[in-house]
């Protein structure tokens, strides 16, 4: 999948992951996509949350072991 940037949440621990989520996705253009990586397991409840309420589109979530991955698209204007 073809991102613009990545976010490295790793070893962050709510609410730090969405906080820091929140600030990547303004620096972003309209259809850009963010990788965002985590560790904390909280955010397999978060992220959804955070894309529904704010209007971005979660294309894609995986988890390989204790690692949670994320891709997210950002609404356009």
């Amino acid at each position: 999948m073809n991102h613009k940037a990545i976010l490295d949440a790793t070893g962050l621990l709510c609410p730090e992951p969405v906080m820091l989520l929140h600030v990547e996705m303004r620096k972003l253009a309209g259809k850009d996509v963010l990788k965002v990586i985590a560790t904390d397991p909280s955010t397999t409840r978060d992220i959804p949350k955070f894309c529904q309420f704010l209007g971005h589109t979660l294309l894609e979530q995986k988890q390989e072991e204790s690692t949670y991955y994320y891709w997210i698209e950002k609404k356009s204007k």
